[in-house]
């Protein structure tokens, strides 16, 4: 696929997701199905590095996605698959990269910690605990600056509301009332540490009264909620009311990372959260609506049979070489 297609397939991707509700369920599938496989090619050895999937907060991901322009960007954590694919970044971009291809958004060099995509508002996503934060904040500032009416969200998860770059973003967004909206996925776990025992407060989004900031606490595993909460705080940004500290209560299915099997987790947490997923509650709530209840099971088949086929694609593409990591590299005299 070309450069041009790639990014209208991207656009088209997102423009879907913004224009059908059906669509929202597709894409909330695509996520877990794609995340699921991950795990398995893993297993497999066809993944170098390690990976972080976001099976049950699917939620966030598309409801980020539903709100914002391509022109907006978004700043997120390792954790970024799922952001990636809701934003409209292709399952073959998205899977190149973690396998490291060439057909990769960022031509393999990446893998799965740094995924990136312009065309829809994509910033590179971040290995680094709470480093997107800061990130967030400056693109709101350019935003600014140059007079757009473009926003910034900025999404990371509970640990990072412990860092000091969190708290520095937080303070110079609400000093210069810059557009961004701040975005945490409270899953309980930072890393492997349990939010109880590293934070004193439930509600991470009261701490955004120190700065004189809005903040909104939602269910994250409600797509409808969660839009409506992004929504209003993306119009307030985008019409230079300032920032936003949005707290999305929402869970990780899977371990931290590919490595961690969550031994850690209390018996039974697991299990009262697999009976409040997303994608659950969302199909629940289109059948009451009217949605053929079987036509949503069809979607499942439908994005299993499209997923095989761009796995096949991507380890039919060339791998990564090592020259590639100078390509875009340039050096000058001083």
């Amino acid at each position: 696929m070309t450069v041009a297609s790639e990014t209208n397939e991207a656009l088209r991707r997102r423009a879907a997701l913004q224009e059908s509700r059906l669509e929202l369920f597709r894409r909330m599938v695509e996520i877990r199905l794609v995340e699921d496989r991950i795990i398995e090619l893993f297993g497999e050895g066809l993944i170098p590095g390690s990976t972080h999937t976001c099976q049950g907060q699917e939620a966030v991901s598309v409801a980020v996605a539903a709100v914002l322009r391509p022109t907006d960007t978004v700043a997120c954590t390792y954790r970024g698959h799922g952001m990636a694919l809701a934003l409209g970044v292709t399952r073959e971009a998205l899977l190149g990269e973690i396998f490291g291809r060439k057909i990769g958004c960022m031509g393999g060099l990446g893998g799965s910690m740094h995924l990136s995509d312009p065309t829809v508002g994509l910033l590179p996503t971040f290995a680094i605990v709470g480093a997107g934060v800061p990130i967030g904040v400056g693109a709101a500032l350019a935003a600014q600056l140059q007079g757009t009416e473009d926003v910034s969200v900025s999404v990371f998860g509970d640990g990072a509301t412990n860092i000091g770059g969190f708290h520095e973003g937080l303070n110079l967004a609400a000093v210069w009332s810059l557009p961004v909206v701040f975005l945490c996925e409270n899953n309980l776990y930072g890393e492997y540490s349990p939010i109880a025992r590293t934070t004193p407060v439930t509600d991470l989004a009261v701490r955004a009264a120190s700065y004189q900031m809005r903040s909104e606490v939602v269910d994250g595993q409600d797509v409808d909620a969660l839009i409506d909460a992004i929504a209003a705080a993306v119009a307030r940004a985008r019409d230079g009311g300032g920032p936003t500290l949005v707290e999305a209560k929402t869970y990780r299915y899977a371990g931290h990372s590919r490595s961690d099997k969550a031994t850690y987790r209390p018996e039974g947490e697991l299990e009262r959260w697999l009976q409040r997923d997303p994608i659950t509650l969302f199909k629940t709530k289109l059948v009451d609506e009217g949605v053929d209840g079987s036509a949503l099971e069809a979607v499942w088949e439908e994005c299993r049979l499209q997923l095989e086929q761009s796995i096949e694609a991507v380890l039919a593409s060339p791998l990564a070489e090592p020259s590639d990591m100078l390509a875009n590299v340039t050096a000058g005299r001083i």
